[in-house]
């Protein structure tokens, strides 16, 4: 199983990226655009899990108390590196908090955290060839202003596991996990 724990969006968020996404898709053909169903904000990656790993780590996530998160999408923009053009969120002590108690339970049934500082995003695009910087250049050239997002409360936070497949990653929900309201 190759896990990971994240944030679901907000419906009002996943309409106003959608609009965006459509907006700046023409024309972008060296990107692949990500499904509206798989957006989410990553606490953090696990990677590969075996039964008893996941049966302890399950436990573990239901029984961290953590208040709920409020969260605001920030801007458009990339990672040029990695060839991803993201939605960044606002990195507010709540979030930190909440992923640095994930990474915390999570280590307890032997995952390793990651050792790079936490960047809340969303993916909306990967880059699919050489020319990935251009056209990350290009689609960052067509946001003329900062769109405003909907901010919301994040009441819960899942667990999910990841399928790759030749067009894309599809997700599914394995484990629901409340936050104090």
């Amino acid at each position: 199983m190759r896990l990971f724990v994240g944030i679901p969006l907000a419906a009002a968020v996943v309409d106003e990226l959608s609009a965006i996404s459509r907006r700046l898709q023409p024309g972008a053909h060296g990107l692949r655009w990500t499904a509206s169903e798989t957006w989410h904000i990553t606490l953090q990656f696990l990677g590969n899990s075996g039964p008893e790993q996941f049966s302890s780590l399950v436990a573990r996530l239901h029984e961290l108390r953590s208040p709920a998160v409020a969260v605001e999408l920030e801007r458009l923009g990339s990672f040029n590196r990695s060839g991803v053009f993201i939605a960044t969120v606002r990195p507010t002590p709540q979030l930190f908090l909440l992923q640095e108690r994930v990474a915390a339970a999570t280590a307890r049934c032997g995952f390793v955290p990651e050792t790079r500082p936490y960047q809340p995003h969303i993916t909306l695009a990967r880059g699919k060839g050489r020319d990935t910087q251009q056209e990350l250049s290009k689609i960052e050239a067509k946001i003329q202003t900062a769109p405003a997002f909907t901010r919301f409360f994040a009441h819960e936070f899942f667990l999910y596991e990841s399928f790759l497949g030749p067009t894309g990653s599809h997700y599914q929900i394995l484990e629901r996990f409340p936050l104090l309201s």
